[in-house]
């Protein structure tokens, strides 16, 4: 499958793979592109008798361990549907099957966090009960535990990519666009002005 500039699918989800090495992919890379193969996963759940995405790089257990973790950092709420929703885990998925950095930080990150899980409750992470997740993810969700347990800063640079990740599939979905309220570029009949300043 080609676009109309001759670009090929893999070339357009290479770059934001690549693009999103050094951070967030949206500090790098158009959202068109994000958008672009958001559109890739509806085609092919669509086209799927199941209506599901198959993983082209996670194996079974890594993949719904990604699920969950997705789902952790942004939940399905009142106001809105969550990453998984919104197809965040698809979303990384994809590009992760683009990316040998991806692959080794995210793929030696789920097998640290097993490992871990494995050392200190005796179980891999998704056999966990929701207490013993919560006091894993509250270790790794934040640097200064890496400075001052060594132990976790892998699961901490892992969890830090990860969520970086995550928040871009939601964001740059439809579920993820709406939540924001963002309505596109719209023309205004007058320019209002700079809110007044506070009185002190």
């Amino acid at each position: 499958m080609t676009t109309t500039q001759g670009v090929t699918r893999r070339d357009i989800l290479r770059t934001l793979a690549i693009g999103a090495v050094g951070g967030s992919v949206l500090q790098v890379i158009p959202a068109a592109a994000a958008k672009y193969a958001h559109q890739i996963i509806r085609q092919e759940k669509a086209a799927s008798p199941a209506g599901k995405y198959t993983s082209k790089y996670f194996s079974a257990h890594p993949y719904e361990t990604l699920t969950s973790l997705c789902d952790s950092i942004i939940p399905k709420d009142d106001r809105s549907g969550g990453a998984v929703e919104a197809g965040a885990p698809e979303f990384i998925d994809l590009l992760t099957g683009e990316n040998q950095e991806y692959q080794a930080t995210l793929g030696g990150g789920l097998a640290w966090l097993d490992n871990f899980c494995t050392d200190r409750y005796g179980q891999r992470y998704l056999d966990c009960n929701p207490e013993q997740r919560k006091e894993v993810l509250d270790l790794i969700a934040y640097r200064e535990n890496a400075k001052q347990n060594p132990e976790v800063s892998q699961g901490v640079a892992f969890f830090a990519f990860l969520r970086d990740l995550t928040c871009d599939g939601f964001y740059t979905s439809e579920i993820g666009i709406a939540d924001l309220g963002y309505m596109g570029n719209t023309s205004l009949p007058a320019f209002p002005g700079c809110p007044p300043m506070p009185k002190t």
